[in-house]
């Protein structure tokens, strides 16, 4: 079929050459029809190209995945060293644009640059949370829900009861830095794990945001770390 092809094409070449306008013709039509039975021909071959294809947007989103992992640890990584309070949540399948509405649009890449200077402090927006979805913020100083479990510890702040407000509402992941203490927290699907390293941290929204649609949990559990923390 591919020296039919390379055949063909040499033809119609050759007539256009020559100055054979009629066989020039001719063969143009046929190679219509040769290029019909070719995708007929080939159809399990062209699916498997088209399905390879796939595979490799696949790849693509896991790579935008890990660098927007390496940026937000990077940036809650300095945020801690410095002490400074910060709030970010990671919109996932439940939409959060409610809570968008209450701070001050961004469309904008995540980087550690610019996640570190929304939350300086004095900047007009540092008191708030940054919600990011895909891998772009799309608001900053936003208002999260305070949670109304009446059973999560005494020592936490107003910074930790939003994050566990906006994971009761939504299927978010929200990461705390402590303005007290410069811990840094995890909040998911209203439990919270507290005293995390940068590693852990990666490893834990590596593992999370990993997860199909509807996928079962493969994240290694948020249980609550008792450590004593206050966070005004």
């Amino acid at each position: 079929m591919t020296g039919l092809i390379v055949f063909m094409v040499m033809l119609l070449g050759l007539t256009q050459v020559l100055n054979l306008y009629t066989l020039n013709w001719l063969f143009k039509q046929f190679s219509v029809y040769l290029g019909i039975a070719f995708i007929i021909i080939f159809q399990p071959e062209i699916r498997r190209a088209l399905a390879e294809l796939g595979r490799q947007n696949v790849f693509s989103s896991s790579a935008l995945k890990k660098s927007l992992i390496e940026n937000i640890v990077q940036a809650v990584s300095q945020l801690s060293e410095g002490k400074i309070g910060a709030l970010v949540a990671i919109e996932r399948e439940i939409g959060t644009r409610p809570i968008q509405e209450t701070g001050v649009r961004i469309d904008s890449v995540v980087t550690p640059e610019l996640l570190s200077s929304i939350f300086f402090p004095r900047t007009p927006l540092h008191d708030g949370g940054v919600i990011i979805s895909g891998n772009r913020i799309v608001a900053a100083g936003c208002v999260f829900p305070l949670t109304q479990n009446d059973d999560i510890s005494r020592s936490l702040g107003t910074r930790h009861r939003a994050a566990l407000g906006i994971t009761d509402e939504t299927d978010a992941l929200v990461v705390v830095v402590s303005e007290e203490t410069g811990n840094i927290s995890l909040a998911y699907r209203g439990s919270l794990t507290r005293g995390l390293d940068e590693e852990r941290l990666a490893r834990m929204l590596t593992s999370i945001l990993s997860r199909g649609k509807s996928g079962k949990a493969t994240a290694e559990p948020l249980e609550e770390n008792l450590e004593e923390e206050v966070d005004l």
